[in-house]
Protein backbone atom coordinates (compact mmCIF):
# COMPACT_ATOMS: atom_id res chain seq x y z
CA UNK A 1 0.00 0.00 0.00
CA UNK A 2 1.08 3.46 -0.62
CA UNK A 3 -0.12 6.82 -1.42
CA UNK A 4 -1.94 6.80 -5.04
CA UNK A 5 0.04 7.28 -8.05
CA UNK A 6 -2.17 10.49 -8.81
CA UNK A 7 -0.95 11.94 -5.81
CA UNK A 8 3.07 12.95 -5.30
CA UNK A 9 5.66 11.50 -5.45
CA UNK A 10 8.34 13.42 -3.16
CA UNK A 11 11.73 14.70 -3.28
CA UNK A 12 13.39 18.27 -4.76
CA UNK A 13 11.98 18.28 -7.76
CA UNK A 14 15.74 17.52 -9.39
CA UNK A 15 14.11 16.40 -12.87
CA UNK A 16 17.52 15.11 -14.35
CA UNK A 17 20.17 16.79 -12.45
CA UNK A 18 19.56 18.15 -9.36
CA UNK A 19 20.65 19.52 -6.32
CA UNK A 20 23.58 20.65 -7.18
CA UNK A 21 24.84 23.32 -5.07
CA UNK A 22 25.51 26.81 -5.82
CA UNK A 23 26.51 30.11 -4.27
CA UNK A 24 23.53 32.06 -2.98
CA UNK A 25 23.58 35.10 -5.05
CA UNK A 26 20.60 37.23 -3.67
CA UNK A 27 19.30 37.58 -0.22
CA UNK A 28 15.48 37.81 -0.10
CA UNK A 29 15.15 36.35 -3.24
CA UNK A 30 12.28 33.99 -3.81
CA UNK A 31 13.75 31.38 -6.17
CA UNK A 32 11.18 29.26 -6.11
CA UNK A 33 8.75 31.82 -8.01
CA UNK A 34 9.25 32.02 -11.61
CA UNK A 35 9.24 30.36 -14.90
CA UNK A 36 10.98 27.96 -17.37
CA UNK A 37 12.44 29.54 -20.46
CA UNK A 38 14.57 28.52 -23.26
CA UNK A 39 18.47 28.90 -23.22
CA UNK A 40 19.99 27.65 -26.37
CA UNK A 41 23.59 27.39 -23.61
CA UNK A 42 21.61 24.18 -22.30
CA UNK A 43 21.92 21.18 -21.34
CA UNK A 44 24.60 21.72 -18.86
CA UNK A 45 26.32 18.04 -19.72
CA UNK A 46 26.03 15.58 -22.17
CA UNK A 47 24.60 12.40 -20.43
CA UNK A 48 25.69 9.78 -22.35
CA UNK A 49 29.25 11.32 -21.09
CA UNK A 50 28.21 9.84 -17.47
CA UNK A 51 29.28 5.90 -17.70
CA UNK A 52 27.42 5.32 -14.45
CA UNK A 53 24.08 6.19 -15.05
CA UNK A 54 21.24 4.29 -14.61
CA UNK A 55 19.02 3.17 -17.21
CA UNK A 56 16.01 4.60 -16.02
CA UNK A 57 17.28 8.16 -15.95
CA UNK A 58 18.86 7.92 -19.32
CA UNK A 59 15.94 8.59 -21.45
CA UNK A 60 18.07 9.73 -24.20
CA UNK A 61 19.94 6.87 -24.10
CA UNK A 62 16.49 5.08 -24.57
CA UNK A 63 15.31 6.49 -27.35
CA UNK A 64 13.51 9.06 -26.29
CA UNK A 65 13.41 11.19 -29.61
CA UNK A 66 12.95 15.11 -28.96
CA UNK A 67 15.79 16.76 -27.43
CA UNK A 68 13.85 20.09 -26.20
CA UNK A 69 13.65 19.26 -22.73
CA UNK A 70 16.81 19.59 -21.50
CA UNK A 71 16.96 23.15 -22.89
CA UNK A 72 15.14 24.77 -20.16
CA UNK A 73 16.73 27.00 -17.75
CA UNK A 74 14.32 28.18 -14.47
CA UNK A 75 14.41 32.03 -14.19
CA UNK A 76 13.43 33.22 -11.22
CA UNK A 77 11.37 36.31 -11.07
CA UNK A 78 13.94 39.54 -10.07
CA UNK A 79 17.11 37.01 -9.13
CA UNK A 80 20.64 36.36 -11.16
CA UNK A 81 21.48 32.49 -10.53
CA UNK A 82 25.25 31.97 -10.76
CA UNK A 83 26.83 29.22 -13.26
CA UNK A 84 27.36 25.66 -11.96
CA UNK A 85 31.03 25.45 -11.41
CA UNK A 86 31.67 21.56 -10.35
CA UNK A 87 35.39 21.82 -9.43
CA UNK A 88 34.61 24.83 -7.51
CA UNK A 89 31.73 22.97 -5.41
CA UNK A 90 34.55 19.81 -4.86
CA UNK A 91 36.83 21.97 -3.30
CA UNK A 92 34.53 24.09 -1.31
CA UNK A 93 33.29 20.25 0.34
CA UNK A 94 37.05 19.09 0.15
CA UNK A 95 36.75 16.03 2.75
CA UNK A 96 32.49 16.38 3.52
CA UNK A 97 30.49 13.89 3.46
CA UNK A 98 27.18 14.57 1.64
CA UNK A 99 23.52 12.16 2.45
CA UNK A 100 20.51 11.87 0.11
CA UNK A 101 18.18 10.11 2.57
CA UNK A 102 14.79 8.58 1.22
CA UNK A 103 13.04 6.54 -1.94
CA UNK A 104 13.89 6.39 -5.61
CA UNK A 105 13.28 9.85 -6.21
CA UNK A 106 16.20 10.81 -3.68
CA UNK A 107 18.04 8.06 -5.35
CA UNK A 108 17.18 10.01 -8.93
CA UNK A 109 18.42 13.32 -7.05
CA UNK A 110 21.93 11.29 -6.20
CA UNK A 111 22.30 9.91 -9.72
CA UNK A 112 22.15 13.47 -11.29
CA UNK A 113 24.39 15.46 -8.82
CA UNK A 114 27.43 12.91 -9.15
CA UNK A 115 26.95 12.75 -13.32
CA UNK A 116 27.00 16.54 -13.23
CA UNK A 117 30.27 16.76 -10.79
CA UNK A 118 31.98 13.99 -12.63
CA UNK A 119 31.06 15.79 -16.32
CA UNK A 120 32.88 18.33 -14.53
CA UNK A 121 35.90 16.52 -13.63
CA UNK A 122 35.92 13.79 -16.44
CA UNK A 123 39.44 12.48 -15.61
CA UNK A 124 39.38 12.85 -11.83
CA UNK A 125 39.48 9.46 -10.10
CA UNK A 126 36.14 8.37 -8.27
CA UNK A 127 34.80 4.96 -6.67
CA UNK A 128 31.40 4.03 -6.41
CA UNK A 129 30.56 1.28 -3.57
CA UNK A 130 27.44 -0.38 -1.94
CA UNK A 131 26.90 -1.57 1.37
CA UNK A 132 23.31 -2.90 2.78
CA UNK A 133 21.43 0.16 1.89
CA UNK A 134 23.95 2.89 1.45
CA UNK A 135 25.45 3.70 -1.86
CA UNK A 136 29.09 5.81 -1.54
CA UNK A 137 30.46 7.69 -4.75
CA UNK A 138 33.63 9.15 -3.77
CA UNK A 139 35.15 12.02 -5.85
CA UNK A 140 39.25 10.53 -4.14
CA UNK A 141 40.92 13.50 -5.00
CA UNK A 142 38.94 15.87 -3.05
CA UNK A 143 37.80 13.47 -0.16
CA UNK A 144 34.14 14.55 -0.93
CA UNK A 145 31.27 11.28 -0.59
CA UNK A 146 28.19 11.73 -1.91
CA UNK A 147 26.06 8.63 0.04
CA UNK A 148 22.60 7.74 -0.84
CA UNK A 149 20.67 5.56 1.63
CA UNK A 150 17.37 3.94 0.40
CA UNK A 151 15.69 4.45 3.53
CA UNK A 152 11.71 5.43 1.83
CA UNK A 153 9.69 6.00 4.75
CA UNK A 154 12.08 7.73 7.15
CA UNK A 155 10.68 5.61 9.85
CA UNK A 156 11.25 1.66 10.03
CA UNK A 157 9.44 -0.98 8.13
CA UNK A 158 10.53 -4.50 9.64
CA UNK A 159 9.52 -8.02 8.37
CA UNK A 160 7.18 -9.53 10.60
CA UNK A 161 4.99 -12.70 11.04
CA UNK A 162 2.21 -11.04 9.68
CA UNK A 163 4.04 -9.20 7.00
CA UNK A 164 6.08 -5.84 6.47
CA UNK A 165 4.92 -3.50 9.27
CA UNK A 166 5.86 0.52 9.24
CA UNK A 167 6.44 1.89 12.36
CA UNK A 168 5.11 5.34 12.13
CA UNK A 169 6.61 6.56 15.61
CA UNK A 170 10.19 4.68 15.19
CA UNK A 171 13.59 5.53 13.59
CA UNK A 172 16.34 2.74 13.94
CA UNK A 173 18.58 3.69 10.72
CA UNK A 174 18.95 6.97 11.83
CA UNK A 175 22.83 5.81 13.01
CA UNK A 176 23.43 5.48 9.42
CA UNK A 177 22.94 9.29 8.73
CA UNK A 178 25.12 10.45 11.71
CA UNK A 179 28.65 12.23 10.81
CA UNK A 180 27.03 13.55 7.60
CA UNK A 181 28.01 17.65 6.78
CA UNK A 182 24.94 17.53 5.40
CA UNK A 183 21.80 15.69 4.94
CA UNK A 184 18.84 15.67 2.26
CA UNK A 185 15.72 13.52 3.30
CA UNK A 186 12.89 12.49 1.17
CA UNK A 187 9.89 10.39 1.41
CA UNK A 188 6.32 9.78 -0.01
CA UNK A 189 5.13 6.61 1.89
CA UNK A 190 4.91 5.22 -2.07
CA UNK A 191 6.33 1.95 -1.47
CA UNK A 192 4.01 -0.97 -0.57
CA UNK A 193 3.57 -2.24 3.17
CA UNK A 194 0.97 -4.34 4.72
CA UNK A 195 0.25 -3.15 8.09
CA UNK A 196 0.97 0.15 10.01
CA UNK A 197 1.73 0.39 13.82
CA UNK A 198 1.92 2.89 16.04
CA UNK A 199 2.77 2.04 19.70
CA UNK A 200 1.15 -1.39 20.32
CA UNK A 201 -1.69 -0.57 17.68
CA UNK A 202 -1.68 -2.35 14.14
CA UNK A 203 -3.88 -1.11 11.25
CA UNK A 204 -4.06 -2.17 7.33
CA UNK A 205 -4.69 1.21 6.73
CA UNK A 206 -5.41 4.46 7.45
CA UNK A 207 -5.81 8.16 6.23
CA UNK A 208 -2.58 8.59 3.84
CA UNK A 209 -2.05 12.58 4.78
CA UNK A 210 -2.23 11.39 8.57
CA UNK A 211 0.19 8.71 8.19
CA UNK A 212 2.37 10.94 6.30
CA UNK A 213 1.98 13.66 9.17
CA UNK A 214 2.88 11.15 11.88
CA UNK A 215 5.91 9.81 10.33
CA UNK A 216 6.99 13.11 9.27
CA UNK A 217 6.58 14.23 13.46
CA UNK A 218 8.45 11.32 13.91
CA UNK A 219 11.79 11.93 11.51
CA UNK A 220 11.39 16.18 12.90
CA UNK A 221 11.63 14.75 16.59
CA UNK A 222 14.50 12.83 15.40
CA UNK A 223 16.40 15.41 14.00
CA UNK A 224 15.41 17.96 16.99
CA UNK A 225 17.00 15.21 19.75
CA UNK A 226 19.78 13.66 17.42
CA UNK A 227 21.00 16.00 14.87
CA UNK A 228 24.11 18.49 16.07
CA UNK A 229 22.71 20.99 13.32
CA UNK A 230 26.04 23.49 14.23
CA UNK A 231 28.08 20.56 12.45
CA UNK A 232 25.40 19.10 10.33
CA UNK A 233 23.00 20.74 7.80
CA UNK A 234 19.49 19.64 7.40
CA UNK A 235 17.17 19.45 4.17
CA UNK A 236 14.18 18.70 3.39
CA UNK A 237 13.12 18.18 -0.33
CA UNK A 238 9.97 19.48 -1.06
CA UNK A 239 7.06 17.90 -2.99
CA UNK A 240 7.81 16.29 -6.07
CA UNK A 241 5.33 16.17 -8.56
CA UNK A 242 3.79 13.13 -11.15
CA UNK A 243 2.03 13.94 -13.93
CA UNK A 244 -0.63 11.38 -14.99
CA UNK A 245 -4.06 13.72 -14.99
CA UNK A 246 -3.71 16.20 -17.60
CA UNK A 247 -6.87 17.95 -16.36
CA UNK A 248 -4.84 19.50 -13.55
CA UNK A 249 -2.41 21.21 -16.27
CA UNK A 250 -5.31 22.44 -18.56
CA UNK A 251 -4.69 19.29 -20.85
CA UNK A 252 -8.23 16.70 -20.15
CA UNK A 253 -7.67 14.18 -23.34
CA UNK A 254 -3.54 13.35 -21.64
CA UNK A 255 -3.71 10.72 -19.15
CA UNK A 256 -0.22 11.14 -18.51
CA UNK A 257 3.00 12.81 -19.31
CA UNK A 258 3.54 10.63 -22.70
CA UNK A 259 4.49 12.82 -25.88
CA UNK A 260 4.51 15.93 -23.50
CA UNK A 261 7.64 17.94 -25.06
CA UNK A 262 7.33 21.33 -23.35
CA UNK A 263 6.98 22.87 -19.98
CA UNK A 264 4.03 24.90 -19.12
CA UNK A 265 4.65 28.36 -19.52
CA UNK A 266 3.97 31.45 -17.00
CA UNK A 267 4.37 30.77 -13.33
CA UNK A 268 1.34 29.05 -12.12
CA UNK A 269 -0.24 25.00 -11.81
CA UNK A 270 -3.58 25.60 -13.04
CA UNK A 271 -4.29 22.28 -10.68
CA UNK A 272 -3.24 24.34 -7.76
CA UNK A 273 -0.65 22.92 -5.20
CA UNK A 274 -1.48 19.42 -3.71
CA UNK A 275 -2.39 19.29 -0.19
CA UNK A 276 0.66 17.21 0.95
CA UNK A 277 2.70 20.53 0.63
CA UNK A 278 0.66 21.39 3.41
CA UNK A 279 1.22 18.47 5.46
CA UNK A 280 4.72 18.92 5.10
CA UNK A 281 5.04 22.53 6.52
CA UNK A 282 3.02 21.78 8.58
CA UNK A 283 5.34 19.25 10.42
CA UNK A 284 8.54 21.39 9.07
CA UNK A 285 7.18 24.04 11.57
CA UNK A 286 7.06 22.23 14.26
CA UNK A 287 11.00 21.36 14.64
CA UNK A 288 13.03 23.49 16.62
CA UNK A 289 16.15 23.25 14.73
CA UNK A 290 17.01 24.38 11.44
CA UNK A 291 15.95 22.20 8.71
CA UNK A 292 15.75 24.23 5.09
CA UNK A 293 12.90 23.54 2.71
CA UNK A 294 13.69 22.95 -0.98
CA UNK A 295 10.20 24.47 -2.33
CA UNK A 296 10.36 23.35 -5.43
CA UNK A 297 6.55 22.01 -5.92
CA UNK A 298 5.50 24.19 -8.02
CA UNK A 299 8.39 24.97 -10.29
CA UNK A 300 8.23 21.03 -10.74
CA UNK A 301 4.72 21.03 -11.57
CA UNK A 302 5.32 22.95 -14.46
CA UNK A 303 7.65 20.55 -16.04
CA UNK A 304 4.86 17.85 -17.40
CA UNK A 305 7.64 17.38 -20.44
CA UNK A 306 10.52 15.97 -17.76
CA UNK A 307 9.74 12.53 -16.72
CA UNK A 308 11.09 9.54 -18.87
CA UNK A 309 7.27 8.10 -19.32
CA UNK A 310 7.91 5.12 -21.84
CA UNK A 311 11.52 6.34 -22.23
CA UNK A 312 12.41 4.78 -19.08
CA UNK A 313 13.40 0.67 -17.40
CA UNK A 314 9.79 0.10 -18.01
CA UNK A 315 10.17 0.91 -21.37
CA UNK A 316 6.46 1.01 -23.77
CA UNK A 317 5.53 -1.26 -21.46
CA UNK A 318 6.25 0.96 -18.62
CA UNK A 319 4.98 4.79 -18.14
CA UNK A 320 6.84 6.47 -15.61
CA UNK A 321 5.86 10.07 -14.64
CA UNK A 322 7.20 10.25 -11.54
CA UNK A 323 11.03 10.20 -11.71
CA UNK A 324 13.05 12.22 -14.35
CA UNK A 325 15.20 12.31 -16.98
CA UNK A 326 19.15 13.17 -16.56
CA UNK A 327 20.07 15.79 -17.99
CA UNK A 328 16.62 17.33 -18.50
CA UNK A 329 14.97 19.44 -16.52
CA UNK A 330 15.59 20.92 -13.16
CA UNK A 331 18.73 20.96 -12.15
CA UNK A 332 18.04 22.42 -8.04
CA UNK A 333 21.25 23.82 -7.26
CA UNK A 334 22.01 25.38 -3.93
CA UNK A 335 25.54 25.70 -2.43
CA UNK A 336 25.01 23.79 1.06
CA UNK A 337 28.46 24.34 1.59
CA UNK A 338 28.37 28.20 1.72
CA UNK A 339 24.86 28.42 3.87
CA UNK A 340 25.30 29.19 7.30
CA UNK A 341 21.56 28.19 8.92
CA UNK A 342 22.29 30.33 12.02
CA UNK A 343 21.81 33.27 10.45
CA UNK A 344 18.91 32.02 8.50
CA UNK A 345 14.96 31.30 9.85
CA UNK A 346 14.79 27.28 9.54
CA UNK A 347 12.16 25.98 6.75
CA UNK A 348 12.93 29.48 4.55
CA UNK A 349 14.31 27.01 1.30
CA UNK A 350 17.42 28.72 1.01
CA UNK A 351 18.56 27.60 -2.08
CA UNK A 352 19.63 28.43 -5.01
CA UNK A 353 18.38 27.17 -8.07
CA UNK A 354 19.59 27.11 -11.93
CA UNK A 355 18.25 24.28 -14.35
CA UNK A 356 18.82 22.62 -17.10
Amino acid sequence: MGLQDNAISYGSMLVLSLLLLLPLLAKGCDMFTGQWVKDPSYPLYDPSTCPFIRREFGCKKNGRPDLDYPTFRWQPQGCKLAWFNGVDFLQKNKGKKIMFVGDSLSLNQWQSLTCMLHSSVPKSPYTMTTEGTISTFTFQEYGVEIKFDRNPYLVDIVSEKIGSVMKLDSINDGKNWLGMDTLIFNTALVEPWDYIQIGSNFTKDMDRMAAFEIALGTWGKWVDTVVDTSKTRVFFQGISPSHYNGSLWGEPAAHSCAGQTEPLWGTSYPGGLPPEVGVLKRALGKITKPVTLLDITMLSLLRKDGHPSIYGIGGRTGNDCSHWCLSGDVVMSSDLSTINQRHHKPHQGHTHAFFT
